[in-house]
């Protein structure tokens, strides 16, 4: 079975070189059927990787003990769902993972545009081998995932292995790792299809349309595994954060963020003809930000409680991205007469401005999370301290960015193409602004004197009820016209224009997110040493200890507490935080309680025995609105759903558009 998962992966890399050469030549040279052979070449490295992974995971679902990976990443004890997720729990197994994923990417970019996009296909393709030529070059020579354990040269299996690490035990991060790997690997595909659209000066703007969705399914991806991650730090880590500024939390931040910028900036280039150059500068940072945040996880450069342990990896993904963005550089450069704008800015006022305003917050948070992640390996380098920077710096830069970043959701949608008239301005902006006032006169009256606080959840305000206003007034004149009840109507307006009711969805979404985090401003925090008997109160929450209860299992042993929540008086149940120690690794976990509301969390951590073993330490946290932020995570991923089904009209535009150094009109369709 070694032997033939290692000779898939051998072949999967030949034929990834020869579907990178074949595409590329074949293009060149005119010649159709090197072309078709580069294009099954492509199904050929699917085919084999496939073979390759399921190997790997039949050997750790079975336990085969010979396979070192098997070894250190399951184990007997371990449920099936985490052997299977024990394939990304390391750095080989990972890997893997990652090329399959590219490979599966590729066969679907392979099929779907078979008969579309003839002239960069293979480009497109070829971009796209070459990226899977070096993963499969790592899966290979430097982290190869079908070594085996031997003892004077013979293999010798052991009898159980550590298993997967125990904070990766937890339901959610079967689904997180994957998720974050599809937005991760996902952008290469609009990367590709940039570059091939580059190399052949394409005339249309069709490789945008496809682009624009491409980067929107891998936003999706990348979105719900960002929120997975925070989940899981929620309810495993213990210490009852969502986001920590954590290295590699940042990693699969960045691309998000340049991404989300993308996908803002491309409107501009398929109304106006505009930010050529930005688009495609969006695009490759992108991907190569895939890169850098694939590089950061495996190098062990940084410190992370998501990241793999220090290898030697890190220096070829250095020479990858150092090679990758100076041949992009380059293309950019030769090409730019082709991505000469067709408008100009006419109004600092108009829909326009907001866009790019948009870009440059994004662009400039991205800036700044990249800076905070890479300083402490550019202070050891220049000075040989390394110096880290804690939450409290990210807060004091991010919140404000954050911040107009909110107030721009809920001003750009109402600003005009062109130029925005003053009675426009003051008819959508009027009843939004006034009751946004009202609600932060309400929280002051209160007794809410946080600023921040106050400023979010006024533009929480203002941006949600600008966007219930746009459903409304268009509902309201379909349901007028066509004689159908609002609902319908609504449903019926939305189906019309998916892409922007879709988009303003997932604006309300950010909008729950925002009220979520806010309520950090109000967290409130108890630590005490309890008996059976004894009491603690955190905000308006009284709790006693009920009991104090240990146990065991083939897989780990654990501490229970029972503890009693009252509120005024009235009784709300036992919570049941544990601890819990697993026997393999020789790692212990959390398995927090948590009281879950709308309006605030009660949630109780336990952890752990005290020095004379008699009393157990809880931890108590009172996290006002932290719902919101999954609530608001669902209406994001449920608009972004919406933005990638057609819509039912199709809009049509008149704009003039630059082939070259020639002129002339063009329609385009939304």
């Amino acid at each position: 079975m070694e032997n033939l998962g290692s000779l898939a992966v051998l072949l999967a890399l030949c034929a990834a070189f020869y579907a990178a050469a074949a595409s590329i030549i074949g293009r060149l040279k005119r010649k159709p059927f090197l072309i078709v052979s580069g294009e099954r070449a492509v199904y050929c490295v699917w085919a084999t990787l496939t073979l390759g992974v399921g190997i790997l995971v039949f050997g750790l679902i079975t336990g085969d003990f010979r396979f070192s990976y098997v070894a250190e990443h399951s184990n007997h004890t371990m449920p099936l769902l985490y052997k299977v997720a024990a394939l990304w729990g390391g750095q080989e197994g990972s890997l893997l993972f990652w090329s399959w994923l590219l490979a599966t990417y590729s066969v679907v970019v392979a099929f779907t545009n078979r008969r579309k996009h003839r002239d960069f296909m293979p480009y497109t393709l070829g971009v796209l081998m070459i990226v899977q030529t070096f993963f499969l070059t790592m899966n290979n020579f430097i982290a190869a995932p079908f070594n085996m354990l031997s003892l004077d040269g013979v293999i010798t299996p052991v009898l159980d292995g550590n298993g997967l690490s125990p904070l990766l035990q937890y339901p959610a991060m079967a689904i997180h790792p994957p998720m974050l790997y599809l937005g991760y690997v996902g952008f290469a595909v609009p990367f590709a299809f940039a570059i091939g659209s580059l190399i052949t000066r394409q005339p249309g703007d069709g490789w945008i349309h496809t682009t624009r969705r491409w980067t929107l399914v891998t936003w999706l991806f990348q979105s719900t595994g960002i929120m997975l991650g925070a989940a899981w730090a929620y309810h495993v880590l213990g210490w009852g954060g969502y986001w920590g500024w954590d290295p590699v939390e940042n990693a699969s931040l960045l691309p998000w963020l340049s991404g989300t910028a993308y996908l803002h900036s491309v409107m501009m280039q398929e109304k106006k003809g505009m930010m050529k150059v930005w688009n495609i500068v969006l695009v490759s940072a992108t991907f190569f930000l895939c890169i850098l945040g694939t590089f950061l996880t495996r190098s062990g450069i940084v410190q992370s409680v998501h990241a793999f342990a220090r290898s030697e990896i890190g220096k070829y993904f250095v020479t990858f991205m150092a090679v990758g963005i100076a041949a992009t550089a380059y293309l950019i450069i030769e090409r730019l007469d082709y991505l000469k704008s067709e408008s100009q800015l006419e109004s600092v006022v108009s829909r326009e401005s907001s866009f790019l305003f948009n870009n440059l917050i994004l662009l400039a948070s991205c800036f700044a999370v990249l800076w905070g992640t890479l300083f402490p390996v550019i202070s050891e380098y220049t000075s040989g301290d390394k110096i880290s920077l804690d939450a409290n710096w990210y807060n004091r830069l991010m919140v404000p960015i954050g911040l107009f970043l909110l107030f721009l959701t809920g001003v750009g949608p109402l600003f005009a193409w062109r130029r925005t008239s003053a009675d426009s301005l003051r008819r959508n902006f009027q009843w939004p602004g006034i009751a946004s006032l009202a609600l932060v006169g309400v929280l002051v009256a209160v007794g809410v004197r946080h600023v921040y606080a106050l400023i979010s959840l006024g533009f929480c305000m203002f941006v949600a009820l600008t966007v219930i206003v746009e459903f409304y007034r268009g509902s309201r004149s379909i349901a007028a016209k066509n004689e159908m009840n609002f609902a319908r109507a609504l449903v019926e307006l939305t189906h019309r224009n998916t892409r922007r009711y879709g988009g303003y969805l997932v604006h309300m979404g950010i909008v729950l997110m925002f009220v979520g985090f806010t309520g950090h401003a109000f967290n409130k925090d108890e630590v005490k040493e309890m008996n059976t008997g004894d009491s603690m109160r955190v905000g308006n929450y009284d709790l006693r200890m009920v009991t104090i209860d240990h146990g065991d299992t083939p897989n780990y042993s654990w501490d229970r507490a029972t503890i009693a929540v009252s509120k005024d008086g009235a009784s709300l149940g036992n919570l049941l935080p544990e601890r819990r120690f697993y026997k393999a690794s020789r790692q212990g976990t959390s398995e927090v309680g948590i009281r879950t509301r709308l309006n605030e969390d009660l949630y109780l951590n336990f952890g752990g025995m005290s020095d004379d073993n008699q009393r157990a330490v809880i931890q108590a946290y009172v996290f006002p609105l932290v719902t919101w932020i999954w609530l608001g995570t669902l209406v994001l991923i449920g608009g972004t759903l919406v933005c990638l089904v057609p819509s039912k009209v199709k809009m049509q535009y008149a704009r003039t558009q630059v082939v070259g150094m020639t002129s002339k009109h063009a329609t385009v369709e939304k």
